[in-house]
């Protein structure tokens, strides 16, 4: 239920007092009968239901008084406001973006969205760039940090991956403002199942739906859509109508897994198991507190670590953290414990890195190499390590 919650929540905290809790309980209420009726499924073999869909190795026991409990107990917190955060813009020169690139480059523009270089191919991971993560802008989660590079600096974007439905992954202002860009109309949106159609009501018509397993040609990449254990909620009454997926991209002789929004599970070996170990793994490492309401839908930096094992990736990037106050621990603690989580494992921090918010790196023959901030290739700096 998070992301539509916490946009219940913060819209009671604008009304005060007793409305915001009336607020919040009244919506909890509806959001909960459908989020209750997911568990009738039950774990099979199959993700589909006669709904909708549902994951492989879990089920959604949540109730409206679990997500009472926790707005509850969130009044007697002290979670820092986004204004409390100050991080650092790394500064990479849009210039940079747009020139041909013989090697790779990935750069991290904020939460999920990822700009994925390769081939002559510009492919966007869940493009969000609106101040809110929520159905309204005025209200909801807030950014803590501007996008690393605004949308109107990047490149013509070939391919958009979408994830899932939640309003930090699929943001309907980003979404249209790359659509009605010049060469917009050309871009190519990838989706899970059944997602197709909230484009196509907007007028975009280049749309790829994909289930698990299945697998998409576009111009010299293959894009793979893989389970994850997450799930889909757009609504009052929508739950789990909607797939939701990570991807798996080949390009160029390489192999990319991204995975924007998930918990930890069986799926990462699973993924390997069937395509083979990636080159370069993007992973969530953010937005897991309280861990009694958000652990089977979002990892912990510790559980990043065991995903970046368990899918034998050669490098991992840490993703989903830093930009949006939507759970209850510090936006900055993510990096500091996966420090911890690498050291306790003995994996280098070259192994599993943290950028800064528009930091890009280029994969080539050398290796990774991370940006030094000026935008210049010449400049870029090998091996910089995470923040320990």
């Amino acid at each position: 239920m998070i992301h539509f919650l916490t946009f219940t929540a913060a819209v009671g905290a604008r009304l005060g007092g007793i409305n915001r809790r009336f607020v919040c309980l009244a919506i909890g209420v509806l959001i909960s009968v459908s989020a209750c009726s997911s568990a009738e499924h039950g774990v099979g073999r199959s993700h589909h239901t006669g709904q909708g869909f549902r994951n492989l190795h879990t089920t959604d026991d949540k109730t409206f008084f679990d997500f009472v409990t926790w707005q509850w107990q969130r009044l007697s917190k002290n979670i820092p406001s986004p204004e409390a955060y100050h991080f650092p813009i790394a500064g990479t020169d849009p210039g940079f973006l747009r020139r041909e690139h013989h090697s790779a480059a990935i750069t991290w523009i904020g939460h999920a969205t990822l700009l994925l270089q390769s081939n002559r191919l510009n492919i966007l991971t869940d493009p969000h760039f609106s101040e809110r993560a929520s159905p309204v802008q005025w209200a909801g989660p807030k950014r803590a940090v501007p996008p690393g590079i605004p949308l109107d600096d990047l490149p013509e974007i070939d391919v958009v991956l979408i994830s899932h439905n939640h309003y930090d992954h699929l943001d309907e202002e980003s979404v249209m403002k790359l659509f009605w860009r010049p060469g917009g109309d050309r871009t190519v949106f990838i989706v899970p199942l059944k997602l197709k159609e909230w484009f196509t009501r907007r007028g975009i018509e280049r749309v790829v739906e994909l289930d698990w397993w299945d697998e998409h040609r576009t111009g010299k990449a293959t894009v793979i859509a893989v389970p994850v254990q997450h799930w889909s909620k757009r609504g009052l009454f929508d739950g789990f109508e909607t797939l939701w997926a990570g991807w798996v991209i080949r390009v160029d002789g390489r192999q990319y897994l991204i995975v924007c929004d998930a918990g930890y599970s069986l799926e990462y070996s699973e993924i390997r198991r069937r395509l083979g170990p990636s080159d370069l793994a993007a992973l969530p490492i953010g937005a897991y507190e309280p861990r009694w309401f958000m652990k089977k839908y979002h990892m912990t930096p510790e559980e990043a670590v065991q995903a970046h094992i368990d899918a034998g990736a050669g490098t991992s990037v840490g993703i989903h953290w830093g930009t949006f106050v939507l759970t209850d621990e510090p936006l900055d603690e993510p990096p500091v414990r996966l420090g911890k989580a690498l050291k306790e494992k003995e994996i280098s921090p070259d192994r599993f890195l943290v950028l800064q918010h528009g930091e890009t790196i280029i994969f080539d023959s050398g290796g990774i190499r991370r940006m030094a901030g000026t935008g210049n290739a010449e400049a870029a700096s090998a091996h910089v390590p995470a923040i320990p």
